[in-house]
């Protein structure tokens, strides 16, 4: 009877308690305004997220990274101190540079014992040497995160040669070329294998017609190159057929990749939801995310049954601009609020949410990526600023 009423009272200080505790930092956690594209927060809810431990709290496994992963992932933690955000962090380096294999399996042991990581993005270098795997590849194959989910759409505080871009791009993520299979049978001539199976095709495009359907989208375009490679691109492309098949409700077509990216860059206001294999997911996400004002802005989030892991939707270092407070915190802020969607813990996510688009938007506090002024700190003193005055916040993009 006293351990229970010790936890009832712990749960409610941290669910409840916490508003009362900090009200200057807390003022909104219940009373923000969602902010997502037609009423529904960018986030799956396909899998189910690990459940809270006593207190109410979740523990996230932490991946810092390299380039200006570190220095991000440390004002998403002083963001959510701040915020009261009930989660904790369990910090996992890994060196990129080691041909070791050690550091990321103790990454990816942390993710399955939490369920959930929020990581920056680990350098592969083209140098190393030929059977050194991709960390990134390694933890994105090894949890079988097999869907990688992007949402750009423009902000009206960012000029960009195009408006009113709303485009969720779904990406194969565990195939492809991205196989990890090369050699060289004979001295100067590389075989490299693209990888397409049925099973994964089939399953990426239910899962991207799904979240078309949850979303309220109608249409979905599948990306290829079938008319090259007819086997693997062909399968690929059939099985979205067959899938789409079963959603009459959602309007089907598809596209080349190579007149794709013309299309992006020409009229990219045609696209709904976006449906391709790793490689081409890959090209087209950057594409997108320099479309709406560069990799600064967008967050990214891989899925898959089990587990899932959160990070900027371009899967750049940024080790040219690292330690100077200058890199833009938007994208890896907005993937931690994805993360807190994940965890159901919406309050907090549309809170921090809501405070990074007024300042994005309105207070138009920019970095020099998006032709500002402004510094990494001071951009996130600025959200602090509005969580803390329960000012108005941008409802809406």
């Amino acid at each position: 009877m006293q351990v229970k009423l010790m936890c009832t009272v712990l749960y409610l200080f941290n669910d409840v308690g916490l508003r009362h505790y900090s009200r200057t930092t807390c003022l909104k956690v219940f009373g923000a305004a969602v902010n997502s594209q037609r009423g529904k927060p960018t986030y799956t809810g396909q899998i189910i997220p690990p459940p809270a431990k006593y207190g109410g709290r979740h523990t996230v496994a932490l991946i810092p990274g390299d380039g200006i992963g570190p220095e991000l992932l440390n004002h998403v933690r002083e963001l959510f101190r701040f915020s009261c955000v009930p989660v904790d962090f369990e910090v996992v380096h890994v060196n990129s540079s080691s041909t070791s294999e050690d550091d990321i399996n103790n990454a990816i042991m942390a993710i399955r014992r939490n369920g959930v990581a929020l990581k920056g993005n680990i350098e592969t270098n083209h140098t190393m040497p030929p059977n050194h795997k991709s960390r990134n590849n390694l933890l994105r194959t090894s949890l079988d995160l097999f869907a990688n989910m992007m949402h750009c759409q423009s902000l009206p505080g960012v000029q960009t040669r195009h408006k009113n871009i709303d485009i969720i791009i779904i990406r194969e993520n565990t195939e492809g070329e991205y196989s990890s299979l090369e050699h060289e049978s004979v001295p100067g001539v590389v075989e490299s294998l693209k990888i397409i199976t049925r099973n994964n095709s089939l399953r990426i495009a239910d899962y991207a017609f799904k979240l078309a359907r949850e979303k309220g989208r109608r249409r979905v375009t599948a990306v290829h190159k079938a008319n090259i490679m007819k086997l693997a691109d062909g399968l690929f492309l059939q099985c979205c057929k067959e899938v789409a098949s079963g959603y009459p409700d959602i309007e089907f077509d598809s596209m080349i990749v190579d007149n794709t990216t013309m299309q992006l860059v020409s009229k990219p206001q045609q696209f709904d939801v976006m449906l391709m294999p790793n490689l081409y997911g890959n090209v087209v996400s950057n594409v997108c995310a320099g479309l709406v004002g560069g990799p600064g802005l967008v967050p990214g989030a891989n899925y898959g049954r089990d587990y899932a892991v959160f990070e900027t939707a371009t899967r750049n270092t940024g080790k040219s601009i690292a330690n100077r407070n200058i890199a833009n915190p938007t994208a890896m802020l907005l993937a931690s609020c994805l993360m807190l969607d994940h965890l159901k813990l919406h309050d907090y996510a549309n809170m921090i949410r809501g405070a990074i688009l007024t300042t994005m938007n309105e207070t138009r506090l920019h970095t020099a990526d998006i032709g500002g002024q402004g510094t990494t700190s001071e951009v996130v003193q600025s959200i602090m600023r509005i969580i803390q005055s329960g000012g108005p916040l941008t409802t809406e993009i």
